[in-house]
């Protein structure tokens, strides 16, 4: 009895000091003269695997995945973010394309979700992964000098609603503007948390949320709504510079 009450104990130990799964990480490297390059892999239950991108600001980050289970998703994490993704591939689809908001190693995610890892599912993938500058024949405005003391082109307060219920209030928010209309604003919310919010040819098109997001216009505001809460009131001014 004792010995079988100790190898049950010691099977127990064995179980609980198991490793989990292991994930994968590779470094993404372009070929020479290469803008992308296409890998395939495969994952199975919880091992997920990681792709890193190494890439400036501005630079435009372009990933299409296809898998063969269609419970696998890829997400994309920004450097710095505390493992937040700035996409999440299981609302918002296969493909993306934005500039990236700041200098850093962006990880790209393959996962299966959380009921086909717990079955062990098994699935492969092609995953597409292009970086390109931002073009250079559109210039930033020759006045776009950053603030002192900032990284930023300008700096503003923005009317936001970032607490469910709350009321609006300022937001205190910064613009890195980048050539073709593209831009970052980076946002410190009254609540002490922090949002960025990316644009394409002067158009909100993501954030770091991983949260829907959805824009209308009022003269020459854009009102952006970011899931079920959060609402930021941004002049065109802002973004694009006068």
């Amino acid at each position: 009895m004792r010995h079988a009450l100790f190898a049950a104990l010691y099977t127990i130990t064995l179980l609980l000091a198991a490793p989990a799964a292991a994930q994968q990480q590779t470094n993404v490297v372009f070929p020479p003269d290469r803008h992308s390059v296409t890998l395939t892999g495969q994952i199975r239950g919880n091992a997920d695997h990681g792709y890193l991108v190494d890439a400036r600001a501005g630079q435009m980050l372009t990933v299409d995945f296809k898998p063969t289970n269609a419970s696998a998703y890829v997400n994309i994490i920004a450097p710095d973010s505390s493992g937040e993704a700035m996409f999440v591939g299981s609302s918002s689809g296969n493909h993306f394309a934005r500039p990236v908001p700041a200098d850093g190693s962006y990880r790209v995610l393959v996962y299966l979700m959380r009921n086909a890892a717990r079955r062990n599912e098994v699935a492969r993938y092609t995953l597409r992964i292009a970086l390109r500058d931002a073009p250079a024949t559109t210039a930033r405005h020759a006045g776009d000098a950053l603030v002192p003391g900032t990284h930023y082109h300008a700096t503003a307060d923005i009317v936001c609603t970032t607490s469910d219920g709350g009321k609006s209030g300022p937001c205190k928010a910064g613009v890195i503007r980048r050539a073709g209309g593209a831009a970052t604003i980076e946002l410190a919310t009254p609540d002490g948390g922090h949002r960025r919010i990316f644009f394409t040819n002067g158009q909100a098109t993501g954030s770091d949320a991983g949260a829907s997001l959805e824009v209308r216009r009022q003269d020459d505001l854009q009102i952006i709504r970011i899931g079920a809460i959060e609402v930021y009131r941004v002049p065109d001014a802002f973004i694009v510079g006068g």
